[in-house]
């Protein structure tokens, strides 16, 4: 049997291939404000998020403008949604088109070596617009590891749509590592997003001004496999997705491997900063990521 939430997803992938651009795009942004209308804790979650981006340093901003940029978020999270629907009705040309970037270069000078690169990605943008471009324009083979969800048949929906993007799906688990290291060494670009904890080895890491851990596996599959590890943005725009590629992080090897790992993810750690900075309200972080978010949640 089909579960609802299944069901929902068909629905709402069928609808934004139906729909006019025009209807679907500012549908899909209101009902994204709608449903943060109704989620309070994740409204006081993503407005702690903005806070840490702003800093302590600057101006405390209006409660209206808080209500504005958390009502952004929301309504670009949707519009990810909408957006990744519509990708298997687009064509090859519509998809070019629609994406611009920087810094592609890095990968194309990656690959070179016959070791594929490890694309460090926030969860920010629309990043399977990007995946999308790189598999059917560029013709390359793009792996990407994602977490699993519940209930396992959501999941498998998620891979397949995925899977008809182009991309090969590595679930985060168990063999995650050996499916990761496989798949650098066939010279796949590795889409990892890392700017959530979520299991696994991590690092602990000032993010934003505030200590918490971040995954340790991307520095760690850099640093063992000589992988160029690269950190990614993608950005939502009025045509369509731009994307910045970073140079290479530093990975050279110079202490015991626990202590490159933490010198590298604290170095990764900087690079999505920089990043998310660049569009604060693009940043679909809707989870507890800081210690000091659980604390908040549990005294209401």
């Amino acid at each position: 049997m089909v579960s609802g939430a299944v069901a929902g997803y068909r629905l709402g992938s069928k609808l934004a291939r139906f729909l006019p651009d025009r209807v679907g795009a500012p549908a899909a942004r209101f009902f994204g404000r709608l449903a943060g209308r109704l989620s309070p804790g994740s409204r006081r979650l993503v407005a702690r998020n903005l806070q840490r981006i702003r800093g302590g340093d600057a101006p405390k901003p209006t409660k209206h403008e808080v209500s504005r940029s958390v009502d952004a978020v929301f309504a670009s999270y949707a519009d990810y949604w909408y957006r990744s629907f519509r990708l298997p009705g687009m064509s090859t040309e519509d998809i070019d088109s629609g994406f611009s970037q920087d810094g592609y270069e890095h990968i194309v000078e990656a690959r070179r070596s016959g070791t594929g690169p490890i694309m460090a990605l926030p969860h920010l943008g629309c990043w399977e617009w990007a995946a999308f471009w790189l598999a059917r324009v560029n013709d390359l083979p793009v792996s990407a590891v994602v977490e699993a969800i519940e209930p396992p048949e959501l999941f498998e929906w998620f891979r397949s749509f995925r899977a008809s993007l182009g991309m090969e799906i590595i679930t985060l688990g168990p063999s995650a590592g050996s499916d990761v290291v496989r798949a650098i060494s066939a010279n796949h670009v590795v889409c990892l997003p890392c700017d959530r904890h979520v299991g696994g080895a991590g690092v602990e890491v000032e993010f934003f001004g505030e200590i918490t851990t971040l995954p340790a596996g991307p520095a760690t599959l850099a640093l063992r496999t000589g992988a160029a590890l690269l950190p990614v943005a993608i950005y939502d725009n009025a045509d369509g997705c731009h994307a910045i590629v970073r140079p290479p992080i530093p990975t050279e090897r110079t202490e015991k491997l626990r202590h490159d790992v933490e010198r590298v993810t604290r170095l990764l750690a900087a690079e999505l900063e920089g990043l998310i900075r660049l569009a604060p309200t693009q940043w679909h972080l809707l989870q507890p990521n800081w210690p000091s978010d659980r604390a908040a949640a549990s005294a209401g």
